[in-house]
């Protein structure tokens, strides 16, 4: 058995890929935070591939941990000098592992938040890069505005040199460097949001004035906050991959990625400060990611909502289950055709027939195991964003929404906390307890759960989304989830 480090990289086996280039010769040019799985096997990777190529070893990677348990991640990836395995699996049972070397460094910002701010300050670093998942940009749940109140940010306000959040550390940051007359760096969003780099450059501008107005002006003006669209599925890393990795390849890694095959990267080109080739890599670098981002919220995220709770109730627990059932499929076929594809402008360069098909592909991807749980999380920051949107944009042009308001139904169903068996479900979403205790009187007020207007605003007004929703809630609980699909495929509800 070999442990993965720099030193050990020439015994590994053979068919484990490793960096074809000189780490020492790498500098860095990326802070990154957020170094989970998905950044590992996504931006990481592509930088990777870019060196491997001779190009962007001045963009290397330092990544930086916030949040309590972060640290575990530092200590996994200290002691393989920053290097770990991406697991490549594909449907057919072959795995691809290949060692990701373009991080250099890792810091734990609760450490010493100064080294994590004085690194930023460095001129050399011109990106500083974000993926903190969705809940991480403070947000307010309500208004949509900064949440001037979190305890963490009002820490920062009142400790600005020795802050506990990326909106501190990145603003103090920016002030040195503007103090110190040091170009700004770029902030690149790299989370699964719409509009991210908008609502990086909202959150972060708003936590700058109320530090100082006159320096969030200068950050208004001079930092560029670009939006991408990012897209690969990266299951949480677990015992048995790590077990599987020393079986397949006789490598001990503390903490390998694994993840599917298809990777998706369309980057908005405004940076202040230079950026890497990252179009030599595959990344789709253009003007306008919007109608890309659409395609993806609207049929990939929005797709997921319409298969983990009817998958769930109907006794599946991973993806690849629900995927490999010709009735599931037949459905999100239908709901992406004649519902979320309706709602998208042209997406240059992409045939949307074959990437409907692809997702399904994607989605039964029997290696990958991605449970329903996982997708059914979160559901009050992810139906508002990704299958709302669709349903309003068919009221208004008279289009078909009867399949996407059957999944809010079944997300209804799902918040009541049992299954169809009798068996209790975890719910997890920050609203929880307020979903719970409006869907546990479904049957006796069934919109209630759609009445709720701080999620679904004024939608329980609008005849044809209530008596779809009502139709397929009541049948739900009559019929339970596998009819109700059958009945929406058949064309009866």
């Amino acid at each position: 058995m070999t442990r993965l480090s720099q030193s050990t990289l020439n015994e590994l086996a053979a068919g484990v890929a490793v960096p074809g280039y000189d780490r020492s010769a790498v500098s860095a040019g990326i802070v990154h935070f957020g170094v989970g799985g998905f950044h590992r096997a996504h931006q990481a990777m592509y930088l990777d591939s870019l060196m491997n190529q001779g190009q962007a070893l001045d963009w290397g990677i330092v990544g930086v941990g916030v949040m309590p348990g972060d640290r575990r991640m530092q200590d996994a990836l200290a002691t393989q000098d920053h290097l770990y395995t991406l697991v490549v699996k594909h449907p057919d049972g072959h795995y691809d592992a290949r060692v990701i070397g373009s991080m250099l460094d890792y810091l734990f910002a609760p450490d010493d938040p100064d080294a994590v701010i004085e690194r930023m300050v460095d001129p050399a670093i011109r990106i500083v890069s974000l993926t903190v998942t969705e809940g991480g940009y403070n947000v307010h749940p309500v208004s949509g505005d900064f949440n001037r109140s979190h305890p963490d940010i009002l820490h920062d306000l009142d400790n600005p040199a020795r802050p506990k959040t990326a909106f501190g550390l990145i603003t103090e940051a920016l002030r040195r460097r503007r103090e110190r007359q040091l170009p700004p760096f770029t902030v690149m969003s790299c989370d699964n949001i719409q509009g991210n780099g908008e609502v990086a450059h909202r959150m972060f501008t708003a936590y700058a004035r109320l530090r100082d107005p006159e320096l969030a002006d200068w950050i208004e003006q001079t930092v560029p906050f670009p939006n991408s669209m990012v897209d690969r599925i990266t299951p949480v890393t677990t015992d048995a991959d790590i077990a599987e990795l020393r079986d397949r390849f006789d490598l001990e890694d503390h903490w390998p990625v694994v993840c599917e095959p298809f990777t998706q990267w369309v980057l908005e080109d405004r940076f202040v400060d230079g950026r890497p080739p990252l179009e030599e890599a595959g990344v789709q670098v253009v003007a306008d990611v919007e109608p890309y981002e659409l395609m993806k919220l609207r049929l990939l995220n929005a797709s997921h909502q319409a298969l983990c709770y009817f998958g769930y109730l109907a006794g599946y627990r991973y993806a690849h289950e629900v995927c490999q059932d010709p009735l599931f499929v037949d459905f999100l076929m239908a709901y992406m055709e004649q519902e979320g594809s309706p709602t998208l402008a042209d997406v240059p360069g992409v045939d949307l027939a074959q990437y409907r098909r692809t997702l399904i592909e994607r989605f039964a991807n029997p290696e990958i195991k991605d449970t329903l749980a996982r997708l059914c999380a979160e559901s009050s920051d992810r139906i508002p964003k990704w299958l709302l949107p669709v349903i309003r944009h068919q009221l208004e042009s008279g289009g078909d929404m009867h399949r996407a308001a059957a999944v809010v139904a079944s997300w209804a169903r799902y918040a009541e906390g049992t299954d169809e068996s009798g068996q209790p479900i975890d719910v997890v979403d920050p609203l929880k307890a307020s979903l719970m205790a409006i869907a546990a009187d479904n049957r006796k007020h069934p919109t209630a759960f759609i009445e709720n207007r701080e999620l679904f605003g004024d939608l329980a007004g609008e005849p044809r989304f209530r008596d779809a929703y009502l139709a397929a809630l009541n049948r739900l609980h009559s019929d339970g989830a596998r009819s109700t699909v059958e009945a929406l495929v058949r064309g009866d509800l």
